[in-house]
């Protein structure tokens, strides 16, 4: 009989189940519709930043708990300091030319990954309470206050774009909605709501120089380990110089680059391409990331804080040139904003700013990305390639958002589209383009930019791919391609990882210098 006084012993917990692994959808001919799934990505979210990482760059360290007043007053504060973002929230007309754009939407069917759908999160909450229709007849106009739920909603799918701005391209009012995404997270980092990858990276910046924490040692000895691979590779000494003092060029480029494959292949070629052409150059410890997450979040004074080390670097060493590596959103904010940011290139007012334009060399593009310089020294005839050791390949080339849509490259419109592809060809006889439409400006995303780039969204990141996925198998099925560049760390990345998913090997991805490296000559 039982002992009635006995504790009874609790039931063992349930084992938890096994999270799902993400399976990538089926590929489709390119340009068909997907049925509506509504809320099929309710639950795709990141993780959320905790107190030490937010507060590490300034943020608060938990959701304030007057979050509906301090959110609505930075949309304020936003609408007032950004007038495109006001243009923004008022110019749309719902006419649908965006809906079947965003490759997001293209992969997992969820309505709110319809860019008109996923800004009007935003919208209706601007329409609520800074519209006077909005104040006075909410319904009457689609306005709504900004609720918890409506507030998990912008965490949620503001981290389900990864500001492509492929959208951007074929809306009639040039709305870009990429810089409604960018309002959201920053309004959402004021209340204490970030997200943990992106911000987390943030603060490895500040702290150590890079988005991988890799110190100045470390980067040392796996600068010495490239040399004595290249030696062993070709006989030749190629030097993967660090911070020399009074070298010509500062090469700036992703902290993937020094170790991350198949980045690291491309920063060989860099280290060749220096090295045939006879141009002195140095990393640097201090600038050792070219990736700037501060333009993810929208924030401004991080976005500054980060170029600021390269400005930093570049009157310490001393330099005449600045140059960029392959990286997509590194070359936007390079190109963009370095000029007003931190005064490389005409714009920045203060004395440090000026310092510095007087120190870099005018005969040369400031800033000067990777490519540039490459396909100058081509047309110099100051390179020689073998291009049949490229033979093996038969290539693509897939354009970076970043690159195409939001940058340009040489003196002539389209050169970002141009000068890689005449690099490929020069090193290369195999080379064939992926179908019109997704191209060019019309590029899809990988589906890992934007700071989306980590494990926990790698659902949401196999769906993203798909429409890229669908344009390579035609190419890969009817012409034999078996590799695809491109000039992106993070496309680098997110290919490798999410190839394997659409049975391709992630060795299908790599850089352009992967190629020139390949074919160059150094005798």
């Amino acid at each position: 009989m039982a002992d009635p006084t006995a504790v009874p012993t609790p039931p063992a917990p349930a084992p938890k189940p096994a999270a799902a692994k993400p399976v990538a959808p089926a590929l489709r001919e390119f340009g068909e519709i997907p049925a509506l799934q509504p809320g099929s990505m309710a639950g795709s979210k990141p993780y959320v930043a905790n107190e030490k990482i937010q507060e590490a760059i300034g943020f608060p360290g938990a959701l304030v708990e007057d979050w509906h007043d301090r959110a609505i007053g930075k949309m304020g504060e936003l609408l007032g300091k950004y007038r495109s973002l006001q243009v923004f929230m008022d110019a749309c007309v719902h006419c649908g030319a965006c809906t079947d754009k965003c490759h997001y939407f293209l992969g997992s069917g969820d309505p709110k990954n319809m860019p008109v759908a996923r800004q009007e999160l935003m919208r209706s909450v601007y329409r609520r309470h800074f519209t006077l229709a909005g104040k006075l007849f909410p319904k009457l106009v689609g306005a709504q206050d900004l609720t918890r739920e409506l507030l998990d909603d912008w965490f949620n799918y503001y981290h389900q774009c990864s500001e492509c701005r492929r959208c951007s391209v074929f809306c009639p009012y040039g709305i870009d909605t990429a810089e409604i995404t960018m309002a959201g997270r920053e309004i959402l980092d004021s209340i204490g709501y970030g997200q943990k990858y992106g911000n987390e990276i943030i603060g490895k910046v500040h702290r150590i120089g890079n988005n991988l924490g890799l110190p100045g040692p470390a980067l040392e000895d796996t600068l010495l380990g490239l040399e004595e691979d290249v030696k062993e590779d070709t006989g030749a000494d190629v030097k993967y110089p660090l911070d020399v003092q009074g070298a010509e060029v500062l090469l700036v480029t992703p902290s993937a680059d020094f170790f991350a494959e198949p980045h690291v292949e491309s920063l060989i070629g860099y280290g060749k391409v220096f090295h045939a052409a006879g141009i002195s150059w140095t990393l640097s410890s201090k600038a050792s990331e070219a990736g700037n997450f501060g333009m993810f979040i929208g924030n401004y004074e991080q976005l500054r804080k980060i170029a600021l080390r390269i400005r930093e670097a570049a009157l310490e060493l001393g330099v005449k040139r600045i140059v960029v590596g392959e990286c997509g959103h590194a070359w936007r904010v390079a190109y963009s904003f370095w000029n007003t940011l931190v005064g490389i290139g005409a714009g920045g007012k203060d004395p440090f700013a000026i310092e510095l334009q007087r120190q870099l060399d005018p005969r040369y593009k400031q800033p000067m990305h990777i490519c540039e310089l490459t396909w100058d020294l081509i047309q110099q005839g100051r390179l020689k390639f073998d291009k049949e050791k490229n033979d093996h390949r038969i290539i693509t080339f897939h354009d970076s958002c970043n690159v195409a849509r939001a940058s340009r490259m040489g003196d002539a419109p389209g050169g970002q589209f141009e000068i890689p592809r005449a690099i490929i060809r020069a090193v290369a006889n195999h080379y064939v383009e992926m179908a019109p439409g997704t191209t060019h400006e019309k590029t899809f995303c990988c589906g890992g930019g934007g700071g989306l780039l980590t494990d926990e969204l790698m659902d949401l990141r196999i769906k993203g791919a798909l429409p890229r996925m669908e344009a390579l198998r035609q190419v890969v099925d009817q012409q034999g391609v078996n590799f695809m560049a491109t000039i992106c760390a993070i496309c680098k990345a997110q290919f490798s990882k999410v190839l394997p998913y659409y049975g391709h090997k992630m060795q299908l991805v790599g850089g352009v210098h992967q190629l020139v490296s390949t074919a160059i000559r150094l005798d």
